[in-house]
């Protein structure tokens, strides 16, 4: 049995909780909201963005991130992108030299461009980063619907504890080295799924989400290959299996704020109507300005940020991208 704590209260971070009790662990969720603390505590649940899902009783819950952080053999990071920096820099005194902490949430550095395990590891140069992730929608992990992940580490002995911890007859999970690749498919996969969501909100059919995907991922392992990444990751779990899960389902809040912007709704518009984190939001420019940064082409990336942030029309970056100049799939 593990001593495991949660960094993040959310629909994700619950699930994992879940997964990791399941399993024997000693599991304590943290949130620095008292409000949210409450009501996981009185009503076992997250009632906004999980609910129907309970935590079981003996997972202890608390606001106290000192009480979360201190003595634990595993912290899980799993609070929004953008407040990442701000928990990690919190837990400066609190955490040991060689901690494992292990980020599974997904997004890019606005200001720095940098992948959250750099970010965690910048506030936090004494410990040991590792990155989870993959296809797995909270709603389902939270039911216990057959999922599988991949967890990336700089080491093979700190992956497959990581790997022991998780991995039940319905969480499998598999072991990697490229955690630069991993971040990167989890990250820049919301960007895509916006723009499949904004396809499907004009009324595109199923040959152009199917276009956007197979395309995306293409962009990806461009700019993953040129910062250093394994294309076996682009091509696995975290890359095209997270980007299908995400450009197809409606749990994922990046298609479904996708889906109200090609209706016509501002970016927080959409945003305030998914009542979630919408990560894709935040990850399209870090994208745009990485792929300018390594010289790398990436046309969807490009019109969803030109979309997003400088109110381009939906159907106008569809009509630019299917006119491009003519290409090669595969250079003769």
């Amino acid at each position: 049995m593990a001593k495991v704590s949660v960094m993040g209260a959310g629909a994700w971070g619950i699930a994992l909780a879940r997964v990791l009790k399941n399993n024997g662990n000693d599991v304590t969720i943290w949130s620095k909201l008292e409000k949210e603390v409450n009501m996981l505590k009185n009503e076992r649940e997250n009632s906004i963005s999980l609910p129907g899902i309970k935590i079981q009783d003996d997972i202890k819950i608390t606001n106290d991130i000192r009480e979360a952080a201190e003595r634990m053999d595993i912290i899980i990071m799993s609070v929004a992108s953008r407040f990442t920096r701000q928990v990690a820099a919190a837990m400066k005194d609190m955490v040991r030299e060689g901690q494992i902490i292990v980020n599974v949430s997904k997004g890019i550095e606005d200001e720095s461009f940098m992948t959250l395990t750099d970010v965690i590891k910048d506030e936090l140069p004494c410990v040991e980063v590792a990155a989870l992730s993959g296809p797995s929608h909270a709603e389902e992990v939270g039911k216990e619907i057959p999922t599988s992940v991949v967890v990336g580490a700089y080491s093979k002995e700190t992956a497959e504890k990581i790997q022991n911890i998780f991995m039940n007859n319905v969480f499998r999970v598999y072991t990697s080295p490229d955690v630069l690749g991993i971040e990167l498919g989890g990250s820049l996969k919301n960007v895509i799924a916006l723009a499949a969501g904004m396809a499907d909100g004009v009324g595109c059919g199923d040959n152009t989400k199917a276009a956007l995907i197979t395309r995306g991922i293409a962009e990806l392992s461009r700019l993953g290959l040129k910062m250093g990444a394994d294309e076996r990751t682009l091509g696995g779990l975290s890359g095209i299996g997270d980007l299908i899960v995400t450009c197809a389902s409606m749990h994922s809040r990046n298609r479904r704020a996708g889906i109200l912007i090609g209706q016509g709704k501002t970016p927080d518009e959409a945003m305030t109507e998914v009542k979630a984190v919408v990560e894709g939001v935040y990850s399209a420019k870090a994208a745009y300005n990485l792929a300018k940064k390594y010289n790398v082409s990436m046309p969807i990336v490009e019109q969803v940020n030109k979309v997003l942030f400088e109110g381009k029309d939906v159907k106008s970056a569809i009509l630019d991208l299917m006119g491009r100049e003519k290409k090669s799939e595969i250079e003769f």
